[in-house]
């Protein structure tokens, strides 16, 4: 019987062997080995002649998994400079302020999380020590990414550091008061201490990879040398089951990002239990890291285990860790010693020789307590060899125990990420297991001390110390002094004010024209950072490749196959544009980095980003909160927008819906702009607003999403009317009257005010046309560029009123005194303009592309949706009716006449 397994003559043929005979003693030998050694040896021996081979730079395939020890050997390991002893008290005040704090906060009903720090305090303290940078360091400093649920911790050691007092501890997760404490880290609400917001989990590791690009982008186009600075991300293993938390590990190898590192804390849980029950987290992510080109180091096992390897002459103990599920590793946390005997030990004859070896302790030290994740000198050796690695990102798989140190009842429990509280009894058998010298009756009503010894103690003073001679304070956020920006010259935005002429013009085209002529500006020009998930050419962007540059670390190593024409594709390792292919998480991350760049390095940038606008807030809402949430600064760009714009696409690409999402934001400033002036308008106010000089009590960090749309139109001239530019910044002004327009009504012809907005107008302008000429209404056309911007004013304007304060609503303002009831159109579900209308005095009602796109002419979707200019006549005509200001026999005409 044929062997199905075996490598049959045609396989052979693609591999043509020099040598046959060699080949057949290679295998021979291999053969030899098991027979007489076993499999398990003829596996290590492939294992490590696989290594060998890796290490001296053979191109072979990498061994994706090695076995579940510790990657460094213990006898490699590094002394950890300082006193570890100092550490070790530094570290236990720590822990204990950490779980005091969301004790004493639980009887407020807040809640808080005590075992992720628990398992996690020396991967923070042994870095906060001896690697992370403050920002007195060389370049910027390094960047931390906090694992959200580790806060209580980072808030205990600025507590210990005088950074935080009592009273801010016991306001932790209660904010109102203005004297709180965030329950995660959150820069908007602590932005002295937190840089990045981590616990929509998943978004911090993909931002942190973007942020060490862009480090590199940085320095590669001369902007800033951010050589010296590290970007750290602490994430958990459940974490790593978010797509986002992977998405850009091979962006990060490709590019080589040795100014990288991974920390997972593998505990093994995730928030309702274990990460991979039935398998092995940490041999699943030592895999996908590997596979992707990551350096990776394992850090499983502390110095209890090493006499256990010492005795494991067979290889029984390493076999029995690669079987044994994570399940039933923290099944072990939580047994007695003959259990462990009986269930891990008792699996392999080999194994039950070894445990009659081992005390009854011996075992319950190396199950219950001894992880690589606890120990200052494990970490410190991982740590050290991921900051000395070249030429790749490093992973550090740190295995712990969740809930280390706060007792039986927290240790590794499934339910530990929902308990929010130790007993008095528990914090006093934690105080001795630390060795804190915390009394009984410190415990005043069974309400548990905070603990500090002196702010002139010797642990305060160390750990300043270490802090001073690594650049400052960490983690902390500091918005250097830079001067505003200069305005770009007038010209690049006045261009626009004379129109298109004949020419047909779409907005996207536009809004590339003005970047084209805003990155040419000699003081601003090189602070754009253009950003774009691969359909560059879709935006007529082409033509900013051959004079910007692509940004690539490796430069052009090939001939572009366009060399011959103008706007040829053209790469560089100072390229200013971020071309990040199909990937709209990315592009965001990229912009994050890029608008908050003014904060993490004293570099003010302003990016724009410009996508499909169906696939940009849909997609990645989350990270445009994230972006909220970070205080970053710049222009998103909603391209082809509208339900009915992009023709012929279909529902999937059909955005009726990005200005609702975004106005859910409240640091999304969100325009839908009509005409091209409008469009330069909005960004040189964006400009000033974010980058130049704020205006008394203005916040600048916001950033400004714009819907542009790809459908060729004649831009008209800018209006001479005055407040314009009021107009299009509040989000309202008249475009046209009747009148204007060159309409004559006929005398005491009934009115109606048609607002529209973005491409919308234009039906709204025909409308007008036909009106006039067939139903004998005048309408006044308003080009409403920003029904959010209207929307949150009135807010504001009804808080105040709230306060005693007498003030008017900007739309309200606007339309005062407009004769006849008010009809509004986009190209966007009603909703849109609806957000306006409880403060509108006329009567109104409103058009919009509700439903699901479909694919079809613009003209046919427009009728679809009932928004062309025919559904405009009809829908005004019904307003009319009902006021009795047209026969209502008027409204079933129009409806025959346009076939509706």
């Amino acid at each position: 019987m044929t062997d199905p397994n075996a490598i049959q003559p045609s396989e052979l043929d693609q591999l043509p062997d020099r040598d046959p005979e060699e080949t057949a003693e290679w295998q021979a030998s291999l053969d030899a080995v098991t027979e007489a050694a076993g499999p398990h040896r003829a596996a290590y021996l492939m294992r490590r002649t696989l290594e060998r081979a890796e290490g001296a730079g053979i191109a072979l395939p990498k061994l994706l998994e090695t076995d579940y020890v510790n990657s460094i050997p213990t006898a490699a390991e590094p002394a950890v400079p300082g006193d570890e002893a100092m550490e070790q008290r530094i570290t236990a005040w720590n822990r204990w302020n950490a779980a005091a704090m969301v004790t004493r906060g639980s009887k407020y009903g807040v809640g808080g999380h005590i075992a992720t720090f628990a398992s996690a305090a020396w991967l923070y303290e042994t870095g906060f020590n001896h690697f992370f940078k403050g920002k007195e360091a060389d370049g910027s400093g390094d960047q931390l990414y906090i694992q959200g649920h580790a806060s209580p911790g980072i808030y205990a050691r600025a507590f210990l550091d005088g950074r935080l007092n009592e009273e801010q501890l016991d306001n932790f997760r209660r904010e109102s008061g203005g004297n709180g404490l965030p329950s995660y880290p959150h820069p908007r609400r602590l932005p002295w201490l937190w840089e990045f917001p981590t616990v929509s989990m998943g978004l911090g590791p993909l931002s942190a990879i973007y942020q060490a690009r862009f480090n590199r982008y940085l320095t590669n186009r001369g902007i800033k040398d951010t050589s010296a600075s590290h970007v750290w991300a602490f994430l958990g293993d459940g974490e790593m089951d978010e797509p986002e938390s992977t998405a850009a590990l091979a962006l990060a190898a490709r590019e080589e990002l040795d100014n990288l590192t991974f920390v997972i804390n593998c505990n093994l849980q995730r928030l309702d239990g274990p990460v991979r029950a039935n398998f092995k987290i940490v041999q699943e992510l030592e895999a996908q890291f590997r596979g992707a080109g990551w350096n990776v180091i394992k850090t499983l096992w502390g110095t209890a285990w090493d006499e256990l390897f010492r005795l494991d002459t067979t290889g029984a103990l390493v076999r029995r860790l690669r079987q044994v599920p994570d399940a039933q590793i923290q099944t072990y946390q939580t047994r007695d010693a003959a259990y462990i005997r009986q269930d891990f030990f008792g699996a392999d004859p080999a194994l039950a020789e070894m445990a009659k070896l081992l005390s009854d302790d011996k075992i319950l030290e190396c199950f219950h307590l001894s992880r690589g994740g606890h120990e200052a000198r494990k970490v410190y050796a991982a740590y050290k060899a991921a900051v000395e690695h070249k030429g790749a990102p490093t992973v550090i798989l740190a295995q712990t125990v969740k809930g280390h140190t706060l007792g039986e009842g927290f240790a590794s429990k499934n339910a530990n990420h929902q308990m929010k509280k130790l007993s008095v009894d528990e914090f006093k058998n934690m105080r001795d297991l630390l060795g804190l010298p915390i009394k009984d009756s410190d415990f005043v009503d069974g309400v548990v001390p905070y603990g500090h010894p002196g702010a002139d103690s010797p642990e305060v003073r160390y750990l300043q110390e270490r802090r001073a001679a690594l650049g400052g304070p960490a983690p902390a956020r500091r918005v250097h002094p830079v001067a505003p920006l200069p305005a770009p010259a007038e010209k690049a935005f006045t261009s626009f004010d004379k129109g298109s002429g004949s020419q047909n013009v779409a907005t996207t085209m536009a809004f590339v024209r003005l970047v084209k002529d805003l990155v040419r500006d000699k003081e601003t020009g090189k602070r754009w950072v253009p950003i774009v998930p691969d359909e560059a050419r879709t935006f007529g962007m082409e033509s900013l490749f051959p004079s910007l540059g692509i940004y690539s670390p490796k430069g052009q190593t090939y001939e572009p196959v366009d060399r011959d024409q103008l706007m040829y594709y053209k790469e560089a390792r100072n390229g200013q544009i971020l071309n990040e292919g199909i990937t709209e998480a990315g592009s965001m991350a990229d912009f994050i980095a890029a608008s908050t760049s003014y904060a993490t390095h004293g570099e003010t940038m302003i990016p724009f980003y410009i996508f499909y606008s169906m696939f940009g807030w849909q997609r990645t809402a989350d990270q445009m909160w994230q972006l909220g949430d970070q205080l970053g600064r710049g222009f998103l760009v909603g391209a082809t927008a509208g339900r009915t714009t992009l023709t012929g696409e279909g529902l999937q690409h059909a955005d009726g819906h990005s200005p609702v999402i975004a106005a859910t934001n409240p640091a999304a400033l969100t325009y839908d702009p009509a005409f091209a002036y409008e469009v330069a308008a909005i960004v040189k106010e964006g400009l000033r607003r974010m980058y130049g000089e704020a205006a008394p009590g203005e916040d600048q960090n916001v950033f400004y999403y714009l819907t542009v749309y790809n459908e060729p139109l004649p831009q008209p001239a800018k209006p001479s009317v005055d407040g314009i530019d009021e107009g299009i910044v509040k989000g309202l002004y008249r475009f046209n009257t009747a009148e204007s327009a060159g309409i004559t009504p006929p005398a005491n012809a009934p009115r109606i005010q048609l607002l529209g907005s973005g491409t919308a107008i234009h039906w709204a302008l025909k409308a007008q046309a036909l009106l006039a000429e067939e139903w004998g209404v005048a309408a006044d056309v308003w080009s409403a560029t920003s029904w959010s911007e209207l929307r949150r004013d009135a807010l504001e304007a009804d808080e105040a009123l709230l306060r005693g304060e007498e003030r008017i609503p900007f739309v309200r303002q606007a339309l005062q005194g407009a004769e006849g009831p008010v009809l509004a159109v986009s190209d966007y579900m009603r909703q849109v303009p609806d957000q306006i209308a409880q403060w509108v005095e006329q009567d109104w009602s409103s058009l919009g592309a509700d439903g699901f796109g479909l694919s079809d002419t613009r003209e046919a979707a427009r009728r679809h949706f009932g928004v062309d200019a025919e559904s405009i006549v009809v829908a005004a005509l019904a307003q009319l009716a009902k006021r009795g200001e047209v026969k209502a026999t008027a409204v079933k005409e129009a409806r025959a006449k346009y076939g509706l």
